[in-house]
């Protein structure tokens, strides 16, 4: 069987009323010229002095709302986006979570406002983004007490089924043409600049028709466990990205975010 071409999916990470507003104007028209439907991960009570790059924008909710009615999915991304805890997650990507090791009620309790929050903006939450890829069984427990199945993270080539939730996986951070498979691109709008923004609108002038949505990925991609050989390419590509950070902080200041 001949593979199907690669898909790509895209994510804007970090956006709350107070994030940095030079630039995501420009996103939100790319999303708009090439149609795109992304996934959205809204920081629902930010606290974090690094998303405060601005007074917070009067229209912020009105903005995403349209955006979601024109066919973006919306995320949970964290509760108020301050990472404190030294806990292991299930991808050990950062030396701070907001939610792994953290007491499963209080899990909960976060989860839970931070729903609320989005909801009560009149947006529709249908998956999880944690900040900095920080959660663990506990996040996992609590989010399925809400009802959330999906979240978007891990590094292998298609959607998987792990301890009864659905990972989108994602493996990006800068457009880059692939064979085959599902590839996540993320972008954080508070510290893009023009020139990503116009690597981003080149890709897509090339690939915008194999971009695709969170609800086409739930109608094309059926619910299944890795394979093992599956698990043993993506457990590669995760040390890979592991080995590459630890080269990057070797030669130059580490901002925590990945």
């Amino acid at each position: 069987m001949i593979p199907r071409p690669a898909q790509y999916m895209l994510r804007f990470d970090d956006l709350c009323p107070t994030m940095n507003c030079a630039l995501w104007p420009g996103f939100e028209a790319l999303i708009r010229e090439f149609a795109l439907a992304p996934m959205l991960a809204v920081v629902p009570a930010n606290r974090d002095p690094d998303l405060i790059h601005d007074a917070a924008d009067p229209v912020f909710w009105q903005r995403l709302r349209a955006l979601e009615s024109a066919g973006a999915t919306i995320a949970l991304h964290g509760y108020t986006h301050l990472c404190r805890s030294p806990g292991r997650g299930l991808l050990p990507l950062s030396p701070c979570s907001e939610f792994a090791g953290i007491p499963a009620e209080t899990q909960r309790i976060w989860i839970c406002r931070g729903l609320e929050i989005l909801r009560s903006h009149r947006l529709t939450p249908r998956l999880f983004v944690a900040p900095r890829h920080g959660f663990d069984n506990d996040t996992l427990g609590a989010l399925h007490g809400e009802g959330i199945r999906f979240l978007s993270d891990g590094f292998a080539r298609g959607p998987f089924l792990r301890s009864g939730t659905v990972w989108i996986p994602q493996q990006l951070w800068q457009p880059k043409a692939k064979q085959s498979g599902l590839w996540t691109i993320c972008v954080h709008p508070n510290t893009a600049n023009d020139a990503s923004m116009e690597e981003l609108r080149a890709f897509l002038r090339e690939h915008a028709a194999q971009f695709t949505s969170f609800c086409r990925v739930q109608a094309d991609f059926p619910e299944r466990s890795l394979t093992w050989n599956e698990r043993l390419v993506a457990a590669i590509a995760l040390r890979r990205l592991l080995v590459r950070r630890r080269l990057r902080q070797g030669c130059q200041p580490n901002t925590g975010r990945i």
